[in-house]
């Protein structure tokens, strides 16, 4: 028997010991940082603002006071109208 250098088996052994180590090692980083940012996509998801839902009711109830005002005549046609744009934005 030789033992100066491994033979073709030893080396494909080795090699296949050596890349499933490496495997092993990137799969547990992929998943580390996968972790990492869905918490801080979590994170960032609670600590935002509600959508623009939020504040339409608000504009909306304001349209139909105004609307209401201008069904009773206290406001014309025209003053509701600008109103709505100011406040639509636009």
């Amino acid at each position: 028997m030789r033992r100066g250098r491994p033979g073709l088996v030893g080396v494909a052994a080795r090699t296949a010991v050596v890349a499933g180590t490496a495997t092993a090692a990137s799969g547990r980083v992929a998943r580390r940082q996968q972790n990492k940012y869905a918490a801080e996509d979590q994170q960032a998801a609670a600590a935002a603002p509600a959508p623009a839902a939020a504040a339409e009711p608000e504009y909306m109830a304001e349209l139909e006071q105004l609307a209401q005002l201008r069904d009773q005549g206290i406001v014309s046609p025209e003053e509701f109208e600008a109103k709505k744009k100011q406040i639509l934005g636009l």
